[in-house]
């Protein structure tokens, strides 16, 4: 199956990298009176409408106290195997990486959360041969719309803001949630979510989360087969 990609490909000559945002940003800083043309130059180097996948180990703190940091550091390794192969498998791209969190971006939401879904369905199956200081667990944040995207290094705009709090701060382990954006770009008569309204940072945070599909999934994740063993 052919999925839509959310970033320009190779034959796109318009460069979006972080060189050229800086450029672009000093030149604006220098000559307010630019400003407009040169918002308009970032806006079409960089501005996309995206789905942003956010992915979270859990329990940093407590897998560290326990095991030390070289454990918990072999644990993110073992979840990019499962997350890396389901992201590319459903169309997406990664975009970085930062501690335990990998954070990539989708054309849609819903090639986003088939993507969470055969990442937790591929931790799962590692985790029938893990003992159980190596159990892996991940929560999840779906966000979609348009978003200033970095390639391959950073990510910026409301939605990610709002994946970012949904994914490390709000959903527990094995746990999807998804924007009210997200959840509104879905296709109808395929998932069923319910609605999970939060207050963090002194916003309000209306979500859903994500119940179960109403379809018939594969049995083997895509890209699973690509994953080393444990």
């Amino acid at each position: 199956m052919t999925h839509p990609t959310a970033l320009p490909d190779g034959n796109n000559k318009t460069p979006h990298d972080k060189d050229y945002l800086r450029r672009l940003l000093a030149e604006r800083n220098q000559a307010p009176a630019n400003a407009a043309r040169i918002d308009a130059a970032i806006e079409q180097a960089f501005v996309r409408n995206v789905a942003i996948l956010v992915l979270d180990m859990c329990g940093f703190s407590r897998i560290t106290q326990s095991h030390g940091i070289i454990h918990f550091l072999a644990m993110i390794h073992q979840m990019e195997q499962a997350a890396r192969p389901a992201i590319r498998g459903n169309g997406g791209e990664v975009i970085k990486q930062e501690a335990d969190n990998l954070f990539a971006v989708f054309a849609t939401p819903e090639q986003a959360l088939e993507a969470a879904q055969d990442t937790l369905r591929a931790l799962a199956a590692m985790n029938t041969v893990l003992p159980p200081e190596r159990i892996l667990n991940v929560s999840a944040g779906i966000g979609f719309g348009p978003t200033l995207v970095i390639a391959h290094q950073d990510l910026f705009g409301p939605e990610m803001n709002c994946a970012c709090k949904l994914g490390e701060d709000i959903a527990s382990a094995n746990e999807i949630l998804l924007t009210a954006a997200a959840y509104a770009a879905l296709p109808t008569g395929r998932y069923v979510c319910e609605n999970a309204h939060h207050q963090i940072s002194g916003m309000d945070l209306p979500a859903h989360r994500f119940g179960h599909c109403l379809f018939e999934r594969p049995l083997n994740p895509l890209g699973a087969g690509t994953m080393s063993p444990p």
